[in-house]
């Protein structure tokens, strides 16, 4: 995956590094446990070890990587009950986010949800099912409508969250795409950017709770984090 970023540019790299990665690990395109060595990194993104060496401080003292001896890092792999706790703090907060969404959201804000939950139905609905379209485009969708709440410093917060809740995606999508064909994200996705709309803050804070609950479940049914 990295391979297909190519180079940045000079200036304030350390920085250009971090916001490469987070985009990543957001986006859901590293998954949980993946290893990346300090050296791969750097060759991919032709820069020095030194901006790299930054970018993973950074990501790491946000619990977003893991530094490993050999200058490896890692994607954490969360608990169930890290993941559960996770998921409590995202409905809180992304439930508000929602809700301001709805009562605040510009007329201009709608076309890009419409056309992000479209193109998360067309990944879906594609045989076979496009993983990595409908992780880009689920991320989109969510982004789109909690930037459209107005509240900057809101993002900021549910960015921080993303970090760890972005690769576990991968479990939800990735590696079950089958589960796409059943619908439950597209109709959820659907009802939250018409509830958006019809500026209903109930009816939003209920879709995204139907979308974050349904594939939480299903991402701890699968059995792939660690018991605890």
């Amino acid at each position: 995956m990295l391979d297909e970023i190519g180079a940045l540019p000079r200036e304030t790299l350390g920085e250009r590094v971090t916001e490469t990665l987070r985009g990543l690990l957001v986006a859901g395109r590293l998954a949980p446990g993946e290893k990346l060595s300090l050296r791969s990194v750097a060759d991919s993104l032709s820069v020095s070890m030194m901006p790299v060496r930054e970018a993973v401080a950074r990501l790491a003292a946000d619990g977003a990587l893991e530094v490993l001896p050999g200058r490896a890092v890692r994607v954490p792999i969360l608990t169930v009950g890290q993941f559960n706790e996770l998921t409590r703090i995202r409905l809180a907060v992304e439930g508000f986010a929602v809700e301001e969404a709805a009562r605040n959201r510009p007329d201009d804000a709608l076309a890009a949800m419409a056309a992000h939950a479209e193109v998360f139905q067309a990944a879906a609905a594609s045989e076979p099912s496009d993983a990595a379209e409908a992780v880009a485009a689920n991320r989109d969708l969510h982004f789109a409508v909690y930037r459209a709440a107005g509240l900057p410093t809101l993002i900021d917060i549910i960015e921080r969250l993303w970090l760890k809740a972005g690769p576990i995606l991968n479990l939800d999508m990735r590696d079950e795409p089958r589960r796409l064909h059943g619908g439950r994200a597209v109709r959820a996705h659907a009802a939250l950017v018409e509830a958006v709309r019809r500026r209903d803050p109930t009816a939003a804070r209920a879709a995204l709770e139907n979308d974050i609950t349904t594939a939480a479940a299903h991402i701890v049914g699968l059995g792939r984090l660690v018991a605890g």
